[in-house]
């Protein structure tokens, strides 16, 4: 693997690339984020404490492909997904984000905070993202999309029924 220099021109199309992302989340526009996911993406969420260990022998919160994220969307959009009828309002948060290019990748890092508000409950969700970015000729799609969590479940209402 080898590390490149990043531009200011690349770190600036990151950063509005993760804006946009945000966006279209905090707007419920899950079919618009969701066709930002390269057809291998991996999505997770670590168990607290267990962000440096192996994804395939620990337990995660979440740990979705293609084929689980999709079914994830379908269902926060529809009626089946009761703890998002009515669904969550968010806002999202990016801050320090820094970008790496790596081999044909960028990996990309930054700083999140998610506020939910539902049901005139707040929660919050705080931590760090990570995303592995590859060039789709268009902008970037998502190969890899890690939220570590920088506390408990518990700690954000017990639950993380949005996308981080």
């Amino acid at each position: 693997m080898t590390a490149a220099v990043t531009t200011p021109d690349l770190h600036h199309r990151v950063e509005q690339f993760l804006y946009r992302e945000a966006a279209l989340l905090d707007e419920w526009r899950l079919d618009e984020w969701f066709a930002l996911m390269h057809r291998r993406i991996e999505y997770r969420i670590p168990s607290p404490g267990s962000d440096h260990l192996d994804p395939r022998r620990t337990l995660q919160v979440i740990h979705d492909d293609h084929t689980r994220l999709g079914g994830r969307v379908t269902r926060l959009k529809s009626k089946h997904a009761h703890a998002e009828s009515p669904h969550s309002r968010t806002r999202r948060l990016v801050t320090n984000i820094r970008a790496e290019p790596l081999d044909d990748t960028v990996v990309a890092r930054a700083n999140f905070h998610v506020m939910r508000t539902r049901l005139g409950q707040l929660d919050h969700f705080l931590g760090t993202y990570r995303h592995v970015l590859v060039e789709d000729g268009a902008g970037f799609l998502v190969r890899e999309r890690v939220a570590t969590l920088d506390h408990g479940i518990v700690e954000a209402g017990g639950t993380v029924s949005i996308i981080l």
